[in-house]
């Protein structure tokens, strides 16, 4: 029998559990809630990692399936053994690979969320919260910020397989009342992110001495968040959010990104000269900024860290984990993005 989510505890879901943010999410859920259990679905591509979770493997509320959530046979088991609430975190979500090759950003990103959706739909979910992100609002030029009536504007293949993986969350809620709710995150930061992205990579490069490739001038804006707060905001959102709505989240802390790689290489005592200036990305977003307004009124959260201290925290994460990355770095970035892009000619900062 289920339990009632505001008296007792809960079976989650918790799809893409094994990668950066899910298993950030996962390791939340059991520390916050005694009484919940939490299931972790997750197909374990490059991205997904169980040495993410090695240490709540062995709590008995936990539990692992290797799985796709396109596969609609594994999704429907699961739901069947009864789950009280679904939050999908499975994504492909790299920018550059979605530009490289879109299909499975569609297959993932599209086609799994509707297998979700429909599941949910079949065995009576209570809640199903969709994971997604500031980039389907597109690109903000200096001023202003999006709100969640913001137009979906996407620019990437990614971006575009998320705006319409939430436009199939809404649609389920209108047309079958699916209790469906989508979160819009800024830039994630914290342990356990796949070295391809920006701050791990700029860390994993700079212990290695290797060039730090930087698109274009490096001046595109993000909105930085640590990744814990994001957890917090989507546990709120659970409990207090109503179904069919939409809620950004961020932190109200826009960084351009050269300021990022500088500060990381000054909290390292690394040289500035290890950047290298590349051409910049096809549709590459300017800025991106979010009204938080809604989240903070309707649910009352507040983000509480601030980024001085937690980009030092997770560098020295970095720094102290070598042997969690670097089984990872396969590939030099930097390589991959000359030959993938054909890049030739860079500059180096002085």
């Amino acid at each position: 029998m289920k339990q009632d989510r505001t008296t007792g505890g809960m079976k989650v879901l918790i799809t893409g559990g094994a990668g950066f943010i899910g298993s950030n999410f996962v390791r939340h859920i059991l520390v916050a809630h005694a009484s919940w259990e939490v299931v972790n679905l997750d197909k374990l591509t490059y991205a997904g990692n169980l040495a993410n979770l090695k240490d709540v493997e062995q709590d008995p509320r936990y539990s692992f399936i290797e799985g796709d959530i396109a596969d609609g046979d594994i999704v429907g088991r699961l739901m069947a053994r009864g789950v009280d609430v679904v939050v999908n975190f499975a994504a492909e979500s790299h920018v550059d690979r979605s530009i490289e090759d879109p299909s499975p950003f569609i297959d993932t990103n599209v086609r799994g969320t509707q297998v979700l959706l429909e599941s949910v739909r079949k065995h009576h979910v209570t809640r199903f919260v969709q994971v997604s992100t500031d980039e389907v609002y597109g690109t903000l030029g200096q001023e202003g910020k999006f709100s969640e009536d913001s137009p979906l504007a996407p620019n990437s293949p990614y971006a575009a397989s998320k705006a319409a993986a939430d436009l199939l969350c809404r649609s389920y809620f209108h047309t079958y009342g699916l209790p469906v709710m989508v979160t819009r995150c800024s830039n994630n930061y914290g342990p356990h992110q796949y070295p391809e992205k920006l701050i791990p990579l700029v860390v994993t490069n700079a212990m290695e001495g290797k060039p730090i490739p930087v698109y274009g001038k490096g001046l595109n804006v993000r909105d930085w968040i640590f990744v814990e707060e994001h957890c917090r905001a989507i546990d709120a959102i659970i409990a207090q959010g109503r179904p069919g709505e939409t809620y950004n989240i961020g932190a109200d802390c826009e960084r351009a990104n050269i300021e990022i790689v500088y500060a990381i290489l000054d909290i390292m005592g690394k040289p500035r000269s290890l950047v290298q200036f590349v051409s910049d990305r096809p549709g590459h977003d300017w800025r991106y900024a979010l009204d938080t307004i809604k989240l903070n009124r309707e649910i009352g959260w507040q983000p509480v860290y601030s980024l001085n201290a937690h980009l030092e925290r997770t560098v020295r994460w970095y720094m102290d984990n070598e042997e969690w990355w670097r089984p990872l770095k396969s590939v030099d970035y930097y390589e991959y993005y000359e030959r993938t892009y054909g890049r030739r000619r860079c500059q180096k900062t002085g």
